[in-house]
């Protein structure tokens, strides 16, 4: 992950650095408040390591801040200041844990790696499967330099599809992945959607990708990939 620690005992912030990077982070340090809110707000961090005492502008601030900007990247608050009251105001600010000083390095290092077991898996710009390429972030797909719009549902279809080509994909997991646990989806919806997918996937003189596995599920030929 790429983490943002935002302290101004130097010392301290040196060692936690080198502590994460040890555990294969990419660590930025900031000494204060003011700072801390520009990287924050310019740079695409999966989470800062924020103390609350600090010059120019207060931890509290820089959060809530940070929240009225829409930007969501995971905060942990790590602070001396360790009243009830001070840990309801930065969990209300926008903090999503909070750390009192002093700690055991192995707390704050298990609390990252929770943090990073919620972060959100990035949306890759291109998936490519042969000729098929996949843009998530777009809701559209090419073959060859033919490009196709997809609704949210075919694309996570789609997806699941590539991310699995070679492999039969039974229909629980693509049903799974078009709709989570939503609504009540049947093997009739998903027929629907993948009958659609696949007109969009093969035209009239194009091979055939995706193939039906009667009883099972589906399977986008791979091949070579």
């Amino acid at each position: 992950m790429r983490i943002l620690i935002v302290e101004d005992k130097r010392s301290l912030a040196g060692h936690l650095g080198r502590a994460l990077e040890g555990e294969g982070h990419s660590v930025t340090l900031s000494y204060d408040g003011e700072v801390a809110l520009r990287e924050g707000r310019t740079n695409n961090f999966d989470l800062l390591l924020l103390d609350v005492m600090l010059p120019k502008m207060d931890g509290f601030s820089v959060i809530r801040k940070l929240r009225a900007d829409r930007i969501t990247v995971q905060t942990i608050i790590v602070s001396a200041r360790d009243s009830m009251e001070d840990i309801v105001r930065g969990l209300d600010a926008g903090a999503d844990d909070y750390l009192t000083k002093p700690f055991a390095l192995d707390v704050l290092l298990a609390k990252v790696r929770a943090a990073a077991r919620r972060a959100p898996e990035p949306i890759p710009s291109e998936i490519a499967i042969r000729d098929l390429v996949l843009r998530p972030h777009r809701f559209e797909m090419q073959r060859g330099e033919r490009v196709e719009s997809l609704t949210r549902t075919e694309c996570a279809l789609l997806e699941t599809l590539m991310r699995r080509a070679g492999t039969v994909v039974p229909h629980a997991v693509l049903i799974e992945a078009g709709w989570s646990n939503d609504i009540d989806v049947g093997y009739d919806s998903l027929y629907v959607f993948i009958r659609a997918l696949r007109a969009k996937i093969t035209h009239r003189g194009e091979s055939e990708l995706l193939q039906t596995v009667r009883g099972v599920g589906y399977s986008l030929r791979c091949e070579s990939c």
